[in-house]
């Protein structure tokens, strides 16, 4: 078992941050003993870890990690999952037509 401080020191994470995650993800609860003194445990580290790398490795924000987590339970997605990309929107005949019309625009306005 590791405290909040070696946590921290481990993946450089602020210890208000761990206690704020405790806090939004129900999953991530380490143990408290006397004086609150948190011990984090084997799967609360790997927790740690995951939502480190999802949070500010993957991009995805603390509303998306609640549903990935609370939409797969306490395994969650596989270790490599990221977020999907939206489909761009495909562009009519007439929207093509409007970006060239505002495209020449531009450039003439930039031209003077």
């Amino acid at each position: 078992m590791l405290t909040i401080g070696e946590v921290s020191d481990r993946f450089g994470i602020a210890q208000h941050i761990l206690r704020y995650w405790e806090k939004r993800f129900p999953q991530l609860r380490p143990l408290k003993r006397s004086g609150n003194r948190r011990y984090y445990r084997p799967d609360d580290v790997a927790l740690v870890e995951r939502i480190d790398r999802l949070l500010n490795h993957d991009g995805y924000t603390v509303k998306g990690v609640q549903k990935l987590l609370a939409g797969k339970g306490d395994e969650g997605a596989a270790p490599d999952a990221a977020p999907a990309p939206d489909p761009a929107p495909a562009l009519t005949p007439a929207m093509r037509s409007e970006l060239r019309q505002l495209r020449d625009e531009l450039a003439a306005a930039l031209a003077d």
